[in-house]
């Protein structure tokens, strides 16, 4: 990843608090901004998780339907279909190469079976793989490509797209906060 090298990688990085539509490159300005976004929701979703236990991610706290680490895998699962969607012009929620991800992307039974058993550091590599597509993707388009219909579904455009992918994340980390407080008795 070292064509990103500008990018903040943990949260003591002033970078990571800063929002920036300038250089350097590889990124437009527009994009630039959104990377930016997507970089701190990452980081942000791993300071929900760190040093949980792999007992704790697969815990699914009663009352609730997700663990943490099916929620982490989600988020991978995500940036992969929306890698296809905005990049490869198709949806590949019905292909062989997509169904092992399937269970991640709709979460419920299947995921509460296929993911469990795996420490914090198998979740980060899923993550840090599909975070560098997203971003070897993003980094091939200019700001008005993201004013563009995404093929595979021309009612969204890239921006929105990316946005969504974005705003899951952040709806998700909010879940895995509160998980973590449930299970280690954390107050508010």
């Amino acid at each position: 990843m070292t064509a990103f090298a500008h990018l903040a990688t943990t949260l003591k990085d002033d970078r990571a608090f800063q929002i920036r539509t300038g250089p350097p490159a590889p990124f437009t300005p527009q994009i630039a901004a959104l990377v930016d976004m997507l970089t701190y929701a990452r980081l942000t979703t791993l300071q929900a998780v760190a040093d949980m236990t792999p007992e704790e991610l697969d815990t699914v706290p009663p009352g609730l339907g997700n663990s943490c680490g099916m929620l982490l895998a989600h988020l991978a699962a995500v940036h992969r279909i929306y890698h296809a969607l905005s990049f490869e012009g198709h949806d590949p929620y019905d292909t062989g190469a997509f169904a092992p991800h399937r269970a991640a992307l709709d979460l419920g039974e299947a995921a509460r079976t296929q993911f469990c058993g795996h420490d914090l550091a198998w979740y980060e590599a899923d993550l840090r793989e599909t975070m560098a597509l997203t971003l070897a993707g993003l980094a091939g388009r200019d700001d008005e490509w993201l004013t563009q219909p995404v093929p595979a579904d021309p009612s969204l455009n890239h921006h929105w797209a990316w946005f969504h992918v974005m705003e899951d994340e952040v709806s998700h980390r909010g879940q895995m906060r509160l998980i973590r407080r449930l299970l280690r008795g954390e107050a508010q």
